[in-house]
């Protein structure tokens, strides 16, 4: 959210959540995006009414158009695949939706009135997060059932540190995100057309802690050893439980080797093609999209400083690391 956008429910609930588990309201307000004042009302309405309270309350005005077509309904349509609709992919966007309500459903609107009709039940424009074929509900099943009580038994044996684990690429061509412009007139931003990344690796905590590294080659095993052994250095004389994804820098034999060596240092593997489990994932989705959207680096040695300094940054707001730490769908049963 960027201040001005509609707030769904479950937006509503993290944040009442994140306030609840001592995050400070103006903290927490910033972090979300919303005015503290609209903070505070929904802190009343929940403590008033519970989830059922953050729940839009409708407002007066003139009749709505698509009198036939409920918020319900409308998820209902737009919640399931629209190649269900005939169309070539599963994404649905409102030139869709809307040929669907008229050709379909034999409905006279116009598109503004499906995107308003849209925010009204709650649905709105977002980048959708990448399930893998590969991925096993059974073996994902699994490690809530068997792994997650092992982690927690522990952390709480242990009086441990808990950290979530990741590596990811930043590439010199950035994201662009959306803006305001004239219809059918995008405007034009410029960047360099060279292509360059480098490779980073962070460790983000429930307290809001990260820890990060940036390099100029390709990960292997020894920058995941060298990173783990930063780890214990910055908690000396306390266990460190990571969780990180099997990725082979993680699980080769020279990795477990050095695992085994450190009485300190406990490590789970989250199960195959499960980036959604990893809470580290927000880092990288915010870095990318908010702090280095649209960046002006020209080339390698630019986006390495600019992205150290963004990192930096990042880091010193342990409110924003708490806040992205729980948008994880699994952040509560990882703390």
């Amino acid at each position: 959210m960027d201040g001005h956008g509609y707030s769904t429910v479950d937006v509503r609930i993290r944040a009442v959540e994140a306030v609840r588990n001592g995050m400070p309201v103006s903290h927490t307000a910033a972090a979300y995006g919303v005015d503290r004042s609209t903070l505070h009302r929904w802190l009343v309405r929940h403590d008033l009414h519970g989830e059922q309270g953050l729940q839009r309350r409708p407002v007066s005005g003139r009749p709505r158009k698509l009198p036939g077509v409920t918020a319900e309904r409308l998820k209902h349509i737009v919640l399931a695949p629209a190649s269900k609709f005939g169309f070539e992919t599963d994404l649905w966007t409102v030139g869709r939706l809307h040929t669907v309500l008229v050709h379909h459903l034999n409905f006279d609107v116009s598109e503004d009135t499906v995107w308003r009709r849209l925010r009204e039940a709650g649905l709105t424009w977002q980048t959708p997060e990448r399930q893998y074929f590969q991925a096993d509900p059974e073996t994902r099943r699994r490690w809530q059932d068997e792994t997650l009580p092992k982690i927690r038994e522990t952390l709480e044996k242990t009086g441990g540190i808990l950290y979530c684990e990741d590596e990811a690429s930043v590439c010199l061509t950035p994201l662009l995100g959306k803006t305001w412009a004239e219809r059918g007139k995008p405007r034009k931003v410029p960047v360099t057309g060279a292509r360059a990344s480098i490779a980073a690796m962070s460790a983000i905590s429930p307290k809001g802690r990260l820890v990060f590294r940036l390099h100029d080659k390709r990960i292997t095993s020894v920058e995941v050893i060298d990173f783990l052994k930063q780890l214990l250095r910055q908690h000396p004389g306390r266990h460190v439980v990571v969780v990180m994804d099997q990725a082979k820098p993680h699980t080769s034999k020279m990795t477990t080797a050095f695992i085994e060596s450190r009485a300190r240092l406990h490590v789970f593997y989250l199960p195959p093609y499960s980036p959604d489990w990893n809470p580290d994932e927000k880092v990288w989705n915010h870095l990318k999209n908010h702090e280095l959207k649209a960046h002006q680096a020209t080339n390698k040695k630019e986006l390495y400083k600019l992205t150290e300094e963004k990192l930096e940054n990042m880091r010193d707001d342990r409110d924003l690391i708490h806040g992205l730490y729980f948008r994880c769908c699994v952040a509560e049963l990882l703390r």
